[in-house]
């Protein structure tokens, strides 16, 4: 083999490397992750663990239910690895709205990054929640020390 064809040889490997992983580049989710913020300088609460699997294998959650777009309405055409802003992205404002502030609307309200994330978490949570029946050892959290294990850091 003359250098000319090992050159033709090693470039369609590389270019055969480089497409492939471009087409798995993103295809994985995370199973498990800490809901951290950047936006926040230091986390009042103990940070929250999300489990993907969790949620799409046993409570059947669809990527809309979580992700959507600024209107509020769902992505109903992510799949598994599809790239998502992480929820700070739109939400930027870091923790709840000010107590005792003006009457916000609740797009005003959702741009602070607590806010939307307890309103997407907790408003499914306790509609998952009225499913069950009472005694259900399957409940969903919806208190703070349930998500927030450790609660308030000092």
């Amino acid at each position: 083999m003359n250098k000319r064809s090992v050159l033709v040889v090693c470039a369609a490997v590389f270019f055969s490397m480089f497409i492939t992983a471009g087409l798995f580049a993103g295809t994985t989710v995370k199973d498990t992750f800490k809901m951290q913020s950047k936006i926040y300088k230091k986390h009042t609460y103990a940070t929250p663990t999300l489990t993907h699997k969790k949620h799409v294998d046993e409570y059947k959650a669809k990527c809309g239910d979580c992700h959507h777009d600024s209107n509020g309405k769902p992505l109903t055409k992510l799949k598994a690895g599809d790239n998502v802003q992480p929820c700070y992205e739109c939400h930027k404002k870091p923790g709840k709205k000010p107590a005792g502030g003006p009457k916000l609307t609740p797009k005003e309200k959702r741009e602070y990054h607590a806010e939307a994330v307890h309103d997407n978490c907790i408003d499914c949570h306790r509609k998952h929640n009225k499913k069950l029946p009472k005694d259900s050892k399957k409940k969903s959290p919806v208190a703070c020390n349930d998500c927030h294990p450790g609660g308030k850091i000092k």
